[in-house]
């Protein structure tokens, strides 16, 4: 019997569905973020929007801009303010990496999920991407276009 990787288990706090669609990912990793603990309370009930954030490299580390994670009501004068910027844990050498890719390649650091990992730790999976302009958008419709019709026909030839 050949053993399965199994995928770990998440629960999606936030999913930045649109990105796949404005973007060209080319490489995803998964990082850590600095929370205080309001925001934390205020993930695990799931209000959290990532849809108009992104991530950029300020002084050698990585921070997520614009995301908003709702006040949790319960923390009154300990709270936190909604679209602060995060810091994004990452290592020295791959904050450089991303850095020198934003800068030089033109390329953006986009969140695409936000989730909880099995152990209860707040994660962010940041995707490495180009803008598309809109002929690449139409061009990547048509081509999700043509494999729906064509399972279609293949379901129907059986």
């Amino acid at each position: 019997m050949s053993k399965k990787k199994e995928e770990p288990e998440r629960h999606v706090v936030a999913d930045n569905r649109k990105a796949r669609h404005a973007y060209a990912i080319d490489s995803t990793f998964e990082a850590g973020l600095v929370l205080m603990g309001s925001e934390v309370k205020a993930l695990r009930s799931g209000k959290a929007t990532i849809g108009e954030s992104y991530a950029q490299a300020k002084d050698g580390e990585i921070y997520l801009v614009n995301a908003y994670i709702p006040e949790y009501t319960m923390a009154n004068r300990f709270n936190h303010e909604p679209r602060r910027p995060r810091k994004v844990l990452v290592r020295k050498t791959e904050a450089r990496k991303l850095a020198q890719a934003v800068q030089r390649e033109g390329m953006t650091l986009i969140p695409l999920r936000l989730y909880f990992t099995s152990r209860g730790i707040a994660k962010v999976e940041l995707g490495i991407a180009k803008g598309k302009k809109l002929h690449d958008k139409r061009q990547t419709e048509k081509a999700r276009d043509w494999a729906r019709d064509k399972a279609r026909l293949m379901r129907a030839r059986g």
